[in-house]
């Protein structure tokens, strides 16, 4: 038995061993997109990220990143390190879990306790330990899990979390009959404890951990016992979900707004009160379990207390949000803000099991529960959250189609027969559940992981031994690094494995089959998802994935069986099924490798850089959220680029919380000019102004408007059909008075545009309403009086920018707002003059493009979208010094363009035909003619693949080739290249009227 155990721990190390070895190698060495560059910021300051939090994730993090030594630059892959790590030992328990299950499979043990001193054989050990090797390893290359090892984002540790408590459930059933075996349950609190500072997803894996626990205490297990088994599992999750995570804060908060308003006390003391509280009745259930002398009873009061100490991590986040953090999303610094936070009240909610459907229409509103604030010595309600109230026959069962937006009705009616005013029936209603959630959400996802993968588009298939071959496939499919066919065979040894398992231990099988349902088909019923997302999603369902790695495992032992009959000798036997089964991972590690191999890509935290370098000292940055916003947090925070410059997002600037953060210093920033009084931009107060017209109005003065919002002046005030009094503004047209002569000596106006410095802004601000955020933006222009230069990335949506265009400055990769109007300026067309010399000097020297000429250098959908915007920019640079006349410098930004960004490292994109004219200009006509050829051939290319399939889900694709072939078309008829012109617009008509 011992030499089983030493082999067992070696080899899983040795897995442990090329799982940590394959992460760091190809780990990112920089802070990745989305969430990424926010929470290695966040790691490494200990501040406050989006809701709920992470906060175990974050002190680990920060424990990481002391590591660097004061090399700031080492922080990030440091944190990415520690992704990397939990991974890899994700994948020695895993690992450990097979070779438990499988030792049970080998040696005939389905019944616990049974010969527990057995030694395997040399050949029986052989076996165990291939199916534990071989399951681990294929779920180390499976593609969503190894996708998250080598990032710092919280998907990795949550998996660890998993893992851990599976594993040790298994080391409780074979040592449950041992006096002091409830220390392992104990244990298994502590991690599930930890985890809620992770992710919650690791609580889905309960209901298994149940019936392992009914299934070793029980002689003889019923149907009904599993149904009460499958129960009270739910309600221990739910209890956990929904009492103690947001549960117990919550009941702080009624007990602190209690005694600080009803009794009088300070603030605070409720919550101290409320300690006190659940310190007494842990008490008193520990002396009730000594005095009755049960076991039961002391265990569960045992688990209850060490699910609190894990879940005390996130104590650092009402403490670290008091300090004021420059990251302090949602400003949680009391119970009260805590619960929000907790409950993610932000991001409202979904209909899950009953609620209306699409077409439902509100008959009513009703006051919720309060938002309270500190006013004085007092709690006072802020706002009151409005709920919608729907007609009960509205509503139905499990809502699956339930967005009234107009996009999500439209992506509705790809995958379902609806009409948009029509209340869907319940066999739509399902019938989206089933293609689209469950088939595209999520066997998808899993077959990508199995089987394999079309490429990084979104929304991109499933690649079958039988699917057309990567050379008949466009360039954009075929031929991207994320293309990959396993040849279904980890699918084929999972199915082998789950029938042997089925078959000879049906309980164990069970229980895997429970955890395989609860970490994926169950999340998606509980997500109840959207019909588009902004990115794919298949990183949430790794718990999946790991279960059916188990049955990869086990399909060694089902395959061993099946050579039983070939091959009599165990050794030989088990050979054999090794070495078929190391196939599957095998494959998995040469296919997915290229496309998971990030280790020189820096292209993230390098775009946020020349983004702050695109600005002047002082300035103000506008963005978008997430990939906009986050790497900009992670050069600032960690890094400390460019500390002088303040990064507004638009989406938070509709809250309270974060205009109040905006006007306090931070770094090298002073606080935004906002002249509103706070009481005026609270949470519930000019969330948005509506546009009534006034005839009497013709134009607005937009400081005198400012003025009067922060006078709450009846001269705004209108009445909602409710009875309420909303600001609103009378009339669409704008100005704004201009100090010419202080504009003149600040000289913020390059000397070429100084004519067109104007006495006074003149913009239309269009219907609709004027948001919080736009309101803030209207605030600071009219307050700064051009002392902090205002920007807005490149990459913000139209409707944000207000319609001022026609003053903004092109200066690099944000557009700067000057009151000077382009004279050009043409809506149809692009946006912002071109300050060409300050925009040079940025371009040509300040950027850095590391590695975005390598074509080694993998760069998935997300990675070009930056890179485009590129090319678009170097365009308009080339354009603008044509236009001066210069060509000597417009071939130095060609050669520049085409240097830092060939097309064998970062595709051809819709902006490369705008080169063509410049480079015929400077005497490159075979080159432009060579782009205009490539791209026409890749647009048929795909227009022709997207045309023979479901193109309906490629809507962003199909549009981006005919665009393409558009612009193809304008470059051929700007060098009077007649022929490719031609067949430009010959491709157009072919496949523009499907459209």
């Amino acid at each position: 038995m011992h030499r089983y155990k030493s082999l067992n721990n070696l080899v899983g190390w040795l897995v442990f061993a090329i799982a940590t070895l394959t992460y760091l190698i190809t780990l990112e060495p920089t802070a990745s997109y989305w969430d990424c560059g926010e929470f290695i910021a966040c790691s490494y300051k200990l501040l406050v990220p989006h809701p709920p939090g992470a906060p175990t994730f974050l002190l680990l993090g920060r424990i990481f990143s002391l590591f660097s030594f004061g090399d700031v630059t080492k922080v990030a892959v440091l944190v990415n390190a520690l992704s990397a790590l939990s991974s890899s030992f994700t994948v020695l328990f895993l690992f450990w879990t097979i070779t438990m299950l499988a030792k049970k499979l080998v040696m005939h043990r389905a019944v616990p306790n049974l010969e527990p001193n057995l030694e395997p054989t040399f050949g029986q050990t052989l076996l165990i330990l291939g199916a534990g090797a071989v399951g681990a390893l294929a779920f180390a290359f499976s593609d969503s899990f190894w996708f998250n090892a080598v990032e710092g984002e919280v998907y990795a540790m949550s998996s660890l979390c998993t893992a851990v408590v599976v594993w040790i459930m298994m080391k409780w059933e074979n040592r449950a009959h041992e006096a002091d075996s409830d220390k392992w349950l104990i244990l298994i609190a502590y991690i599930i404890g930890l985890s809620i500072g992770v992710h919650l997803l690791n609580l889905l894996a309960l209901p298994a951990l149940g019936f392992i626990y009914y299934y070793r205490r029980t002689a003889n297990p019923t149907l009904l016992g599993g149904i009460l088994t499958l129960v009270v599992s739910m309600i221990i999750v739910g209890s956990i979900l929904a009492g103690i995570i947001p549960g117990l804060p919550t009941i702080a908060g009624a007990f602190e707004v209690f005694f600080v308003n009803s009794v009088g006390l300070p603030f605070n003391w409720g919550v101290i009160i409320f300690v006190l509280l659940l310190l007494a009745i842990i008490y008193f259930g520990f002396r009730y379990s000594y005095r009755k002398g049960s076991q039961l009873v002391n265990t569960g009061m045992l688990v209850f207390v060490f699910i609190l100490i894990g879940y005390s991590s996130y104590l650092i986040v009402p403490i670290r949000s008091g300090f004021n953090p420059t990251i302090d999303e949602n400003k949680p610094d009391d119970v009260l803000s805590f619960v929000s936070y907790l409950k993610r009240e932000q991001y409202g909610d979904r209909p899950l099991l009953y609620g209306p459907q699409f077409s439902a229409q509100p008959v009513d509103q009703v006051e919720g529960a309060p938002r309270y604030v500190r006013e004085g010595d007092k709690y006072v309600i802020a706002e009151r959250r409005l709920e919608t109230i729907y007609r009960d026959e509205d509503k139905m069962l499990l809502p699956r189609l339930y967005s009234p937006q107009p996009d999500h009705i439209r992506y509705y009616q790809k995958w379902v027969d609806v009409q948009p005013e029509v209340k869907p029936t319940m066999g739509q209603n399902l019938s989206f559940l089933f293609r689209y959630q469950m088939g595209h959400m999520y066997w998808r996802y899993f077959l990508w992981n199995f089987v394999g993968r079309e490429s990084d588009v979104q929304q991109s298939g499933v690649v079958w031994p039988t699917s057309t071959s990567a050379s008949e496939l466009p360039v954009r499919i075929g031929g991207s690094k994320a293309h990959n066919n396993f040849l279904a065979i980890p699918l084929i040894l999972g199915l082998v494995g789950l029938f042997f398992h089925a078959q000879r231990d049906g309980r164990n099988a069970f229980i895997v089959g429970l955890l395989f349902l609860f970490t994926g088909l169950a999340i998606v019923l509980y997500l109840n998802q959207p019909p588009i997302e902004p990115r794919e999603r298949d990183y949430t369902f790794t718990g999946s994935t790991y279960a059916f790695a188990i049955w990869i495992g086990l399909g060694v032992i089902g395959l061993a069986e099946l050579l039983r009959s070939i091959l009599k000798a165990d050794t030989v036997r088990a050979g054999v099924a090794l070495a078929l089964g190391l196939l599957a991972p095998g494959i998995m590690a040469a296919q997915g490798w290229d496309d998971h191999d990030r280790s020189d890509r820096y292209s993230s935290v390098d775009s946020a850089k020349n983004l702050l370098n695109s600005l002047a000292p002082n300035a103000i940055l506008f963005t978008n959220g997430d990939n906009d916003t986050f790497p900009l947090w992670y050069a600032q925070e960690v890094e400390g680029v460019r500390t002088d410059v303040r990064v507004a997002v638009l989406s938070y600037l509709n809250t309270d919380w974060y205009i109040e953060q905006m006007r306090r210093r931070a770094y090298k920033s002073q606080p935004l000019p906002i002249s509103m009084k706070p009481q005026n931009y609270v949470q519930g107060t000019n969330d948005y102004l509506p546009f009534v017209e006034n005839p009497a109005v013709q134009q607005v003065n937009l400081k005198e408007f400012i003025q009067l919002v922060d006078e709450n002046s009846q001269l705004l005030q209108v009445q909602t059909q409710s009875g309420r009094s909303l600001l609103s503004f009378p009339t669409k047209k704008f100005f704004l008075p201009v100090d010419t002569a202080a504009v003149m000596r600040s000289g913020i106006i390059p000397a070429e545009r100084r004519k067109q410095l104007v006495p006074r802004m003149e913009w239309d601000m269009g219907g609709g309403a004027i948001e919080k955020k736009n309101l803030v933006i209207l605030d600071m222009l009219a307050t700064s009086n051009w002392q902090r230069p205002i920007y807005f990335s490149s990459t913000v949506v139209p409707s944000d920018m207000m319609n001022l265009q026609p003053y903004f400055q092109l200066e690099g990769m944000a557009y700067r707002v000057l009151p000077a109007r382009d004279p050009n300026y043409d809506p149809r067309g692009n946006e912002g003059y071109v300050a060409k010399d300050l925009m040079f000097e940025n371009m040509m020297k300040k950027f850095a493009f590391r590695n975005l000429n390598d074509p080694k250098v993998y760069y998935d959908e997300n990675s070009l979208r930056f890179p485009a915007n590129y090319r678009e920019k170097f365009a308009r640079l080339t354009e603008a010094y044509l236009a001066a006349g210069d060509k000597v410098k417009a071939k130095q930004i060609l050669d520049k363009a085409f240097t830092v960004m060939p097309d064998a490292s970062i595709p051809y994109d819709y902006y490369t035909p705008q080169f063509v004219g410049p480079l015929v200009a400077v005497g490159e006509r075979k080159k432009a003619t060579d782009i205009l050829d490539t791209m026409t051939n890749r647009a048929q290319q795909a227009l022709a693949y997207y045309s023979t399939t479901n193109g309906s889900l490629f809507e962003m694709e199909i549009q981006s080739n005919l665009l393409t072939l558009q612009s193809v078309y304008q470059a051929a008829e700007q060098i009077k290249d007649q022929a490719r012109a031609a067949k430009a617009v010959e491709l157009l008509n072919q496949y523009y009227p499907r459209q």
